[in-house]
C-alpha cells in the first residue's frame, strides 16, 4: 500500500481498510470494480454472483480465461481478490440474487456502500429499492453494451441519465416506487448500436443483450469503484 498511502495518506488507507462493501454481479463491470476496490485496500467485501464463466465472457470479463470456463465466477474472482490482499475479509455468495433474497443479504453486514453490477432490470430494481430503504449508499451500473466511446462514460444521478435503454427502464419503474432521484449511476451517453441487439430466452430476468467491446465494461467498473472509494475517503 506504499504508493496508495503516498496519495491518500495513512488516514485514507485506514478509512478504506475499515470499509465494508457489497458487490452484486461479477461480470464485465463487477469483476473489475471488485478488483479495483481490493487493490485500493477496502478491508471487507461481500461478492455475489451465481453464474459460471462462459466462453463468450472472454472478450470482456476479468475472471474469464480458457482455463476458467465452467468455474463459478464468485470462486474465480474471490481467489484473485485474496491473492491481491490475503487480509481481505471476504464473503462469497454463489447465487443469483433474486428479489426475495435482497433483504437478507443487505441485512447480513453493515455495508458502507453497495455496487449494483446486475444486468437484469427486476433484480437491479429490487437491489436499488432495498438499499434506498436502508439508506445505504449505492452506485448502479447501467448498460455498457452497444457502446464504444469511453469518453462518454460518466457518473450522474439517475435523473440525469440519457441515451441508455436500461437506465430509462429503471427510471420508469423507480418512479412507480416514488424514487425519481438519489441513485448514482454509471452510464455512457453515446447512442447504443441497435444492430448489436440480440434476444434471449429470458433466463434470470434477462430478455436481451447488446454486443460488447472489451474495454467498456471495465471502464464502467472503474467509474463505479472510484465513486465508492472517493466517497469513503471523504467521510469524517
Amino acid at each position: 500500500m506504499e504508493r496508495t498511502e503516498l496519495l491518500i495518506k495513512e488516514e485514507g488507507v485506514e478509512k478504506l481498510n475499515k470499509a465494508t462493501v457489497l458487490v452484486v454481479g461479477l461480470g464485465g463491470v463487477g469483476s473489475f470494480a471488485a478488483e479495483f476496490l481490493a487493490r485500493a485496500g477496502v478491508g471487507s467485501m461481500t461478492i455475489v454472483d451465481g453464474d459460471t464463466v462462459d466462453i463468450t465472457n472472454i472478450n470482456r470479463q476479468l475472471p474469464a480465461l480458457r482455463s476458467t470456463v465452467g468455474k463459478h465466477k464468485v470462486e474465480v474472482v474471490g481467489e484473485r481478490l485474496l491473492d491481491i490482499n490475503p487480509d481481505l475479509n471476504l464473503i462469497k455468495i454463489n447465487e443469483f440474487l433474486n428479489p426475495e433474497r435482497m433483504d437478507e443479504v443487505l441485512n447480513s453486514a453493515k455495508f458502507d456502500y453497495v455496487l449494483d453490477c446486475i444486468d437484469s432490470v427486476t433484480p437491479k430494481l429490487c437491489l436499488i429499492i432495498a438499499a434506498k430503504k436502508r439508506r445505504i449508499k449505492i452506485v448502479s451500473s447501467m448498460g455498457a453494451g452497444g457502446k464504444t466511446d469511453p469518453s462518454k462514460v460518466m457518473v450522474r444521478d439517475i435523473s440525469k441519465t440519457e441515451h441508455c435503454h436500461l437506465a430509462r427502464q429503471v427510471r420508469k419503474r423507480l418512479k412507480k416506487e416514488k424514487i425519481d432521484k438519489g441513485v448514482r449511476c454509471v452510464f455512457a451517453n453515446d447512442i447504443q448500436d441497435e444492430d448489436s441487439l440480440k434476444m434471449t430466452d429470458g433466463t434470470n430476468y434477462k430478455r436481451s443483450f447488446y454486443g460488447t467491446i472489451s474495454y467498456m465494461p471495465a471502464i464502467f467498473g472503474l467509474y463505479a469503484a472510484s465513486e465508492v472509494i472517493n466517497y469513503l475517503l471523504n467521510q469524517d
